[in-house]
């Protein structure tokens, strides 16, 4: 068992523990077996409101998904409710509540097979565990808060790239909003401008040493250089500052925060979520703007499927 379910079923056997015994599954209007363990505050969910939770999915025994351990998850209850679903339960929780629910995969797959999955099967059993956090009465209220957790988190990352440079005494400037540049080589000529249409060589490696992408490596099948208008939100934020960092022959390594990557949805099972990333970069062009546009089909692999494009 791994660490993460470790720390939910010993969560849930202390909340056990404490309801002694008197909370048993109920099924809702659906038919889905689902378990509360109430808390001590008495602000409920509401229609319209929006939850702030943790939340964990494990499939035949193994976590599918989870935010325990990183940020939690916010979305708002819209009031439309599914059967033998989540959504019948919502307005039925307060903060401070747990809840554990089971569904078997057999019910999606006789309502919807086109659109199983097809790693799970028939008799596979899902079990959701949820925490909520808080509820926010507005859209504004939860952004503030979701704002407020990621720059936390992000304080934390940064502290992490700057003991491993320390580590490995690695001299690097920082970004604007904490991604780290070791200038290799700063190139020559004028800076990058935002809006500037730009030409890299580059190659991305996971804080765990996997390598995730690359333009230089045939391995990834698009052994071509990639160009993209710099400072005007087409890549995630510490690559596009990183880059910026540069002129034209510049090559630097730049270490960027997940908050300022692919933070929870990093899209290739080689960076785990909320895994700092390492970027080689070669800076070959500087253009004042992007070329005008041609009609015509895109040649296959030419689109990097893990460039850091903004998400």
């Amino acid at each position: 068992m791994n660490t993460i379910k470790k720390l939910f079923f010993l969560f849930f056997a202390a909340a056990l523990f404490a309801s002694c015994g008197k909370t048993s599954y109920r099924k809702t209007p659906g038919g889905m077996p689902y378990k509360i363990f109430p808390g001590k505050d008495t602000q409920r969910v509401t229609v319209g409101s929006i939850i702030k939770l943790n939340f964990t999915q494990v499939i035949k025994d193994s976590t599918y998904f989870t935010s325990a351990g990183t940020l939690p998850i916010y979305f708002q209850v819209n009031g439309n409710t599914q059967p033998y679903d989540l959504s019948e339960v919502w307005t039925s929780l307060k903060v401070g509540d747990s809840m554990v629910a089971t569904q078997m995969m057999d019910t999606f797959i006789k309502r919807s097979p086109q659109n199983i999955p097809p790693e799970f099967k028939k008799g596979d059993r899902i079990i959701t565990y949820v925490k909520i956090l808080g509820v926010f009465a507005n859209d504004s209220l939860a952004k503030a808060d979701e704002e407020k957790g990621k720059k936390e988190w992000l304080a934390g990352e940064i502290k992490s790239i700057e003991k491993r440079l320390a580590d490995e005494k690695v001299t690097a400037q920082k970004t604007p909003s904490g991604a780290y540049v070791q200038i290799l080589n700063p190139g020559t000529g004028a800076p990058i401008v935002a809006g500037n249409y730009v030409t890299i060589n580059y190659t991305g490696v996971s804080w765990s040493g996997k390598k995730f992408d690359s333009n230089v490596d045939p391995a990834f099948n698009h052994p071509k250089p990639y160009s993209y208008s710099a400072g005007v939100g087409e890549m995630v934020k510490g690559f596009d500052e990183g880059v910026m960092a540069l002129k034209k022959g510049g090559k630097a390594k730049i270490y960027v925060p997940s908050i300022l990557g692919y933070a929870g949805q990093p899209g290739t099972p080689n960076i785990k979520p909320f895994e700092n990333l390492i970027f080689d970069v070669e800076l070959l062009d500087i253009q004042e703007k992007a070329p005008v546009a041609t009609t015509g089909p895109t040649a296959p692999g030419q689109q990097p499927a893990n460039v850091p494009q903004q998400k």
